[in-house]
């Protein structure tokens, strides 16, 4: 087949995990309603892989965990890092953590509720809440207009490294003068 690189390509391309070649032949397979010999196959990568060894390219296909994968070249490593820095280090703002602690505590809570306890709009906190898929709509509730509602991700549990909800802090946590700065004032005598 002529196009046969192309299409093992797009589908490396197109898989989020390294596609291994049985799971290659298998789509061919259903596509073409033929089975393409392994040697055939192999061919056409060995092909893909001296297509992306030139230094045109900043990626190429690379054998990994029992599949294919496109990764980037080891020179590129560097400006890739830079990148991934600069956006893992954009924290929350001060009403995104609030949103989210209520979010959390509260749980499945609708945009009303979290606007009557922060007395302001949600909508921006939400909306980068729901981009940073630290909450998730949970579904909607049973009163007037059936408003969404909202709960945590197991990603804001990895984002705050916790096993569960369970693991939130009570209130009672910071309340404990163990946790209180500087020194306890003197009580007065009367």
């Amino acid at each position: 087949m002529e196009h046969l690189p192309q299409h093992i390509e797009a589908l490396v391309f197109a898989a989020p995990q390294p596609v291994g070649l049985e799971e290659i032949a298998e789509v061919l397979e259903e596509h073409f309603g033929l089975r393409f010999p392994d040697e055939q196959l192999i061919a056409a990568i060995a092909e893909l892989k001296q297509r992306y060894q030139h230094d045109q390219h900043s990626f190429e296909v690379v054998e990994v965990a029992g599949g294919y994968q496109f990764m980037s070249k080891g020179a590129y490593h560097q400006t890739i890092g830079t990148h991934l820095r600069q956006t893992t280090q954009k924290r929350l703002s001060r009403s995104a953590l609030e949103t989210l602690s209520i979010v959390a505590y509260k749980q499945p809570v609708t945009k009303s509720e979290l606007e009557k306890i922060r007395g302001v709009s949600c909508d921006y906190a939400i909306q980068k809440l729901l981009e940073k898929e630290l909450v998730t709509i949970s579904g909607r509730a049973d009163t007037v207009g059936k408003p969404l509602l909202y709960g945590v991700t197991s990603r804001f549990m990895d984002y705050f490294g916790i096993k569960g909800l369970e693991d939130l802090p009570t209130p009672k946590d910071f309340q404990q003068p163990e946790n209180e700065i500087g020194e306890p004032e003197a009580m007065e005598e009367e």
